[in-house]
Formats: structure tokens, C-alpha cells, sequence
């Protein structure tokens, strides 16, 4: 008999990965205060009031939300997960937050005899609806072979990190390496502009060089056709660098590339863009 799954947090990532769990034949449980809950309910989910009714009927509780104190909240709040939740039931977190509050969780549901997975995915919006997520994924190897079947429904590229925390460390380095590489082609596309290249032309002869990235392919496109429409959004990147500062500055490793780039998400937010893709990262660099 297949998990019950109770998924918290229908946003651009989290409701195409509920809707795949359900194609792959789980039988999966939403919040009615979410946003994406009518089209999981037309597909079959089961709609519950509240975090408490839902984590107490569920085998497996994921949560897909912005930031750390959101999972914190679900998780230790007042009728959250903590109060109702089965021992023996499984918690993944598959959203992207502190490594600290990661293990913390570790922690607070194993005294309740709950095991505890961190499990920050990659690849945007489009892996997400494609089932195609890269998943990164920290806590107990016995705990990850119960949730491999259910990631496998998510995501492709799926590896178990090492222990609690692990996978958040993991996705703080990824947030740094596409950041940086996001920088790194916008500077150079302006420059380019700036000379009177053809940004096209340039694009299609360095993807065939060393220079060659999913970014400079993907988000190269984005910037040469304006099209920022949100994949990820710059203000979730800026939250993900400032998760990766501050995991820098507990383990006293100097991030400068990291902190520039965050600067340069903070300028882009200043300038109303903070809904946008992060490839606008490209119009705080290309400013006039």
C-alpha cells in the first residue's frame, strides 16, 4: 500500500510536484488555505482544514515553503506538525532553508520517533512540471530508501547528501554556483552590448566553447529577449545567498563572490524587480 502524503505549500514549485505525486498514484493531502488547491483538488487530492487535522492522517509530511521560519512555523507552531504527527511517519522538507534549522528539525521530530529528511530540489518551475528535479537530500540513509520511490515521482537526479543538513549545504553551494555564473553572464553580455556585439552570435559560439552552461543557454536567452518572466524569482535568490552567508560566517569561509552577487540581488530588488526571474539580475548590471 502506497504512503499517504500530506504536502504543504502549492507555490510555482511545490503545486506541479504535488500533481505528480499524484499521476505517480499517491494519494495526497492539501491545505485548504493554499493557493494552488483548487487544481490539486480537480485532480484528486483530498483538501484538509489545517496543518494538525492533516499531518495527524498523513504516513508522509512535505513542505515546500519560502524560507525557514515558514517551516518552522508549520513544523513547531501552535497545531503544527509537531503536535499530531504519527511516530513512524516520515518529514521531508523540500524547500531551501538553513542548514542549523534543518538539523534543528532533525532533532525535535526524531524525539517523537519521527524521522526527518532536508530535501532541496533544483531546476526551477520547468523540472518541477516535468518531474525532473534534481533533489539533494540529507538525514538517515534508512529514512531516504522510504522517500526514494516519492522523490522519484518529483525528480531525476536524486542523492542522498550524507546526514541532517547535509542536502541544505548542498543547495546553499548550488544558489552560490548559479548565482555567480548568472552575474558572470550578465556582465559579460553587457560589455558585449556595450561594444556593439551581436549578444546572439556571441551566445551561439560560446555555447559550443568552455564558456558553454545551462545558464549561458538558458538565462542568455532570457536576457537577449527580455523575457523575465518568473522561473525562480530574484528575491528567493537573495533569501538563498543570505542562507549561504550566513552558513559561511558560522564555518569562518569567506564567500566574496557570493557576497557580491547578493549586493547585486539587493540593487535589483531596489529596483521593483524582486518578482522577476533571476535572470534579471541582468538589468541591475545593463543599468544606463
Amino acid at each position: 500500500m502506497m504512503d499517504k502524503i500530506g504536502f504543504i505549500g502549492l507555490g510555482i514549485m511545490g503545486k506541479p510536484m504535488a500533481l505528480n505525486l499524484l499521476k505517480a498514484g499517491y494519494e495526497v493531502q492539501v491545505l485548504k488555505s493554499s493557493g494552488g488547491v483548487q487544481d490539486l483538488q480537480n485532480a484528486g487530492a483530498s483538501v484538509f482544514e489545517d496543518v494538525k487535522t492533516l499531518a495527524a492522517t498523513s504516513d508522509i509530511v512535505i513542505t515546500m515553503l519560502p524560507d525557514s521560519p515558514e517551516v518552522n512555523e508549520v513544523v513547531t507552531g501552535t497545531d503544527g506538525v509537531l503536535n499530531s504527527i504519527k511516530e513512524g511517519s516520515l518529514f521531508i522538507d523540500m524547500s531551501t532553508i538553513a542548514p542549523s534549522v534543518a538539523r534543528n528539525l532533525y532533532q525535535v521530530l526524531g524525539e517523537k520517533g519521527v524521522e526527518a529528511l532536508d530535501a532541496p530540489v533544483s531546476g526551477g518551475q520547468v523540472g518541477a512540471e516535468s518531474a525532473s528535479l534534481s533533489i539533494m537530500v540529507g538525514g538517515n540513509a534508512s529514512a531516504f530508501e522510504r522517500a526514494l520511490p516519492v522523490f522519484q515521482a518529483m525528480g531525476k537526479n536524486i542523492i542522498h547528501i550524507g546526514s541532517a543538513g547535509a542536502g541544505q549545504t548542498t543547495k546553499a553551494c548550488n544558489q552560490m554556483i548559479v548565482g555567480i555564473t548568472i552575474q558572470a553572464v550578465a556582465e559579460a553580455f553587457t560589455l558585449a552590448e556595450k561594444a556593439g556585439v551581436d549578444l546572439e552570435k556571441m551566445r551561439e559560439v560560446l555555447l559550443g566553447g568552455f564558456a558553454q552552461s545551462r545558464i549561458l543557454d538558458l538565462h542568455g536567452k532570457r536576457m537577449i529577449d527580455k523575457n523575465f518572466k518568473p522561473g525562480f524569482k530574484i528575491k528567493l535568490h537573495k533569501k538563498d545567498l543570505n542562507i549561504a552567508l550566513e552558513t559561511g560566517k558560522q564555518l569562518e569561509v569567506e564567500l566574496n563572490a557570493t557576497r557580491q552577487v547578493a549586493t547585486q540581488l539587493e540593487k535589483a530588488i531596489e529596483m521593483g524587480n524582486s518578482e522577476l526571474d533571476h535572470s534579471a539580475l541582468y538589468l541591475s548590471v545593463n543599468q544606463k
